[in-house]
């Protein structure tokens, strides 16, 4: 007979910022680097970040300010697509250009042109599909 182990049900301390401004600092670089690799205009940078265009090029240029919980709630999404590309094609590049090919899931528009509508929900329907396509949750 199989023996289970107790689970600790006691609710945890509730945590209102789950990303630190070190950790979300660290995001932002790497997602300037991605946003490179997916050949990405200042524009539309600055659209997925939801950011004015004169912000995201002052932090780019200088490093970011304070990140909103928002701003790290975006850049946490970009990193878990970065992610998942990476699980599901062995070559970068096919995960890059993946970003700006047409997708039958997405009505023959591109994960970017999706994710360019602006919203955290667009980045996160995205994030949610490429999630499931590699099988994680």
């Amino acid at each position: 007979m199989l023996a289970l182990q107790p689970i600790d049900t006691t609710p945890q301390a509730f945590r209102p910022d789950p990303i630190t401004q070190e950790e979300a600092a660290a995001m932002f670089r790497a997602a300037l680097n991605l946003f490179g690799k997916w050949g990405l205009t200042d524009e539309q940078a600055a659209t997925l970040l939801d950011m004015p265009l004169r912000s995201y090029r002052r932090w780019k240029a200088e490093g970011p300010g304070r990140i909103s919980r928002d701003g790290r709630a975006r850049l946490s999404n970009l990193m878990g697509i970065h992610k998942a590309l990476r699980i599901i094609f062995s070559e970068a590049q096919r995960g890059y250009a993946w970003m700006r090919a047409s997708n039958a899931a997405f009505a023959g528009a591109s994960a970017l042109d999706v994710m360019l509508g602006g919203e955290l929900t667009d980045i996160m329907r995205v994030r949610r599909y490429l999630d499931a396509a590699r099988g994680g949750w």
